[in-house]
């Protein structure tokens, strides 16, 4: 599948820090091509999550099969990866989801988002399905299909090692697990022992029969002011090894389980309890006194809030806090051991933390309400049972007994079971809650409900207003809406950018200051107004996708039993602010 060695070519208005090029692979076919993209495209899309929505809004058709060989699988890169900017080696994956219909984006730390770039290209958009499985290989100019039956049943992270082996050391690696060899809905992709967790990307890549991307390169574009970025690059180190950032370097993520429990907002039991007694064990001192840690940093970050603990048979597992949610305390779950352990299950298999997490709830609460699965599979599982839960992952993965349905995530399996199940699955569009409770979080209640991508706190920094205390609880529905579009959009560019969201706090004035570091890389007469407006247009592209893909307004709400006041005019006032009205109608 050689490659024309035009695509090196750039165009003269091609902006600083980006190639130009797209790689497009149809694997029915078992041919690439490049294609430049549009120089006008890079000040509205900026690149990453930007970028990966443009191209799926271009080359995935309304109505397309999520699991069909016309479901485009995108990886997009930004102007700022391979440069020294911290944090900045990020990719963003974007697809049909086969877990909601919709926009299915995520976005995964990486050597490989650097690599990737390293090839001439700032994007690939996969089309078709492989006739057996296989690996793709990207190596420089050079674009081949090789077997994979060898490496099927491998978790990614041996995935990865084998291929290396055969290939060579400098070649980096995206590979699914079981799951995504099994189509789980909720099935991720791996990368240098991160995932890109949310929404099916996983299973998409394994409808079309790739266990594995691999790419190697030497060919990084050059910025338009590399001194000046150099010293802008440095300064910014210097503040993300600061206060703005000590929690998570010096505790995880995890810290945030107590820090919400304390709150009374951190949801268990299926979201029926929040009682902070229940995940005393499973908190971060909990952890650091009882276990040895090791912290990690993703690639080309200074602040490494990475922590792997050492579980009892000296192996380590990597925890953050919405695996400790979503295995721990949504399951009535206190053990560390089988918290650490179903953590690295997920890794193994490749799968969704936070949705295995929802969907599993979704059974255990099935079961206190007297709901029969055993028609599906087996009675289901038991709040707190963690051997039972550790089974159960396997089984999802393997698609086995109750798994099976299991895999299909909470809104399609209540759908399959009914009996009033429907009411058990906590979701928006499909997708499973995270862990913060919306009944005692409005801001970022209008934000998961409101999300593109269904249920993602990841979307909207929303609940940032509301822990801040910046808006009370009698706030009114307008400034709760322009706080919440605010967050959104302002996720949106840095998912653009492809900058970590706890950069943010280390920013006096983060579109300012984005600003600057986009000009010294592109070139490109930026201002905070055109970064700001570049996040809003991003999240308008998304919406489109979901509009042409049958997105309803009736789908911008929370599950029934959790009622957050003035809920429905939030949302209403939303689209009204957005000025989607027209276009929803």
């Amino acid at each position: 599948m050689p490659t024309d060695p035009a695509r090196h070519r750039r165009d003269q208005a091609t902006p600083g820090g980006v190639h130009g090029q797209v790689l497009r692979v149809d694997l029915t076919a078992a041919t690439a091509h490049p294609e430049p993209i549009p120089a006008a495209w890079w000040p509205e899309v900026i690149g990453g999550s930007g970028l990966a929505t443009r191209l799926l809004n271009q080359h995935c058709p309304p109505g397309t099969d999520p699991l069909g060989s016309d479901n485009p699988l995108i990886l997009a890169t930004s102007p700022f990866a391979g440069t020294a900017i911290t944090t900045a080696a990020k990719l963003a994956f974007a697809t049909r989801s086969p877990q909601t219909g919709m926009i299915g984006d995520s976005l995964s730390s990486s050597h490989l988002a650097i690599t990737l770039k390293q090839t001439g290209f700032d994007a690939l958009v996969i089309t078709g399905r492989a006739s057996k499985w296989s690996v793709l290989i990207v190596d420089n100019g050079d674009v081949r299909l090789i077997p994979a039956a060898d490496l099927l049943g491998l978790p990614p992270d041996a995935t990865a090692t084998a291929l290396r082996a055969r290939l060579g050391e400098t070649f980096r690696v995206a590979a699914i697990g079981v799951a995504g060899e099994h189509g789980v809905r909720y099935a991720a992709i791996a990368n240098d022992g991160r995932l890109a967790g949310r929404t099916g990307t996983g299973a998409v890549m394994g409808s079309k029969r790739l266990k594995a991307i691999a790419v190697r390169g030497d060919t990084l574009p050059l910025v338009a002011h590399p001194n000046e970025l150099a010293r802008a690059a440095e300064e910014l180190t210097t503040r993300s090894l600061g206060p703005a950032t000590a929690k998570y370097r010096e505790q995880g993520t995890a810290a945030n389980l107590a820090v919400l429990a304390a709150r009374g907002a951190l949801p268990g039991r299926g979201f029926a309890s929040t009682d902070p007694a229940a995940i005393a064990a499973i908190t971060a001192d909990a952890l650091r006194v009882d276990r040895q840690v090791d912290r990690h940093g993703c690639a080309a970050c200074a602040i490494g809030c990475e922590h792997h603990y050492h579980l009892r048979d000296g192996s380590t597992a990597r925890l953050e806090f919405e695996a400790q949610f979503a295995l721990g305390a949504l399951c009535g779950i206190d053990d560390p051991e089988t918290v650490l352990r179903a953590s690295a299950a997920c890794d193994a298999l490749g799968l969704d933390a936070i949705s295995l997490g929802g969907t599993i709830a979704w059974a255990m609460t099935c079961r206190d309400r007297g709901i029969d699965l055993t028609p599906h599979g087996g009675p289901g599982p038991v709040f707190g049972d963690g051997p039972a839960l550790l089974v159960l992952i396997d089984d999802i993965a393997h698609r086995r007994g109750l798994g099976d349905l299991l895999a299909e995530g909470s809104r399609a399996a209540a759908t399959t079971v009914g009996q009033g199940s429907e009411a058990c699955a906590m979701h928006v569009k499909g997708l499973e809650l995270p862990g913060y409770d919306p009944r005692k979080l409005p801001t970022i209640a209008l934000g998961l409900a409101v999300a593109t991508r269904g249920a993602c706190h990841n979307r909207s920094s929303a609940y940032d207003i509301d822990l801040s205390g910046a808006l009370g609880p009698d706030a009114e529905i307008a400034a709760r809406v322009a706080a919440a579009i605010h967050a959104e959009d302002q996720a949106a560019l840095m998912d653009s950018l492809t900058l970590c969201k706890f950069l943010r706090r280390c920013f006096d004035d983060l579109p300012t200051e984005a600003a600057i570091l986009h000009h010294l890389v592109t070139g490109l007469p930026t201002t905070p107004e055109t970064l700001l407006a570049a996040g809003e247009k991003i999240n308008a592209d998304k919406h489109a996708f979901n509009r042409a893909n049958g997105w309803t307004r009736d789908l911008d709400t929370l599950p029934a039993d959790l009622a957050v006041p003035h809920l429905p005019a939030m949302v209403d006032a939303y689209h009204r602010a957005r000025g989607w009205e027209a276009a929803d109608a």
